[in-house]
């Protein structure tokens, strides 16, 4: 596909509509240097002009560079709105990554991998030293103990280390779930108040982000983390899923079975909208927390309503 076929942000300046060349040095887009991270100046700024540019409809782009003396032909143009393509994307992907929401994700996932790896290498560390030591006890406590003792031989020593590297690994889990108590109210407020910290991040580590979160829509938000169910009642192999990974959520968990599925709806909801209040207005929303309290309050009320109704029943 041509310039001339592309839409109006595809090669433009971010002013006047003229095209993203225009009042740059020849130099702008040095292809040897590109791949590296001594890109010049000017590339940046060619690269700046590619990634927030603007145009009110497209143009013969290749043509207006030829012309205006910035490429020697159509190819040379090319081959610098690649250089300078590329080097947006860096930008706009490293920005990304850098963003809270990622970090948050990048944190979270990284405690489930410690918290596996430490009982996968405690339950080993227990298992070898329990046929070395007497009373050993079991998972990371019991690998703790054992990091305790004084190895006096070569396979206790070896043995020991492990343990000591599954409490290690353990410690460390807590100190990212810290992490994530501390960072999950400042990237979501309103979605860390209702659904905890973790909870939270969770949810934005499955749906890609927080701005991703925002946009589903709260019956997808409510299965989240129940993809596999949700896949098996699609081929007609198990019923539709009522909760996801908000079953975790004091709110359904602590619902009567027969009402979980109102709760997971309407838990779901609220946590949308939460997730949308962070992302886009990044201010903390009390009604939102007031209503779905008033929600659950009187969901959970039918168990006292049916208890009453079933009494009267049997009195008669």
């Amino acid at each position: 596909m041509s310039d001339t076929d592309a839409g109006p942000d595809a090669s433009a300046a971010s002013d006047g509509g003229d095209g993203w060349f225009e009042a740059l040095p020849s130099d702008a887009t040095d292809e040897t240097d590109t791949e590296t991270e001594s890109d010049s100046r000017a590339t940046a700024a060619a690269a700046a002009r590619v990634r927030d540019g603007t145009a009110a409809s497209p143009a013969d782009w290749p043509a207006h560079a030829v012309d205006s003396g910035f490429a020697a032909d159509t190819d040379e143009y090319y081959d610098r709105l690649k250089a300078a393509t590329t080097r947006a994307t860096r930008e706009a992907v490293r920005e990304r990554e850098r963003a809270d929401d990622a970090q948050l994700i990048h944190a979270v996932r990284a405690m489930d991998d410690t918290e596996r790896v430490a009982n996968e290498l405690a339950e080993r560390a227990v298992e070898w030293t329990g046929s070395l030591f007497d009373d050993v006890g079991s998972g990371i406590e019991g690998a703790r103990a054992v990091a305790a003792r004084e190895p006096e031989s070569e396979a206790e020593r070896r043995a020991v280390s492990l343990a000591a590297r599954a409490a290690e690994l353990d410690d460390e889990r807590a100190e990212l779930a810290e992490t994530i108590g501390r960072v999950a109210p400042a990237v979501a407020p309103n979605l860390a108040e209702m659904a905890g910290p973790e909870l939270a991040a969770r949810l934005i580590a499955l749906a890609g982000g927080l701005e991703s979160l925002a946009k589903k829509p709260s019956g997808t938000v409510q299965v989240l983390g129940a993809e596999d169910a949700l896949f098996a009642h699609l081929s007609g192999r198990a019923p539709s899923p009522k909760h996801g990974i908000i079953y975790t959520h004091e709110y359904v968990r602590g619902t009567r079975p027969e009402d979980r599925g109102s709760a997971a709806r309407a838990l779901a909801g609220k946590l949308t909208l939460a997730a949308r209040a962070d992302h886009y207005a990044g201010e903390r929303r009390a009604q939102l927390h007031d209503d779905l309290r008033e929600r659950m309050a009187t969901i959970r009320a039918r168990a006292g309503d049916d208890a009453a109704t079933d009494g009267g029943a049997a009195d008669e």
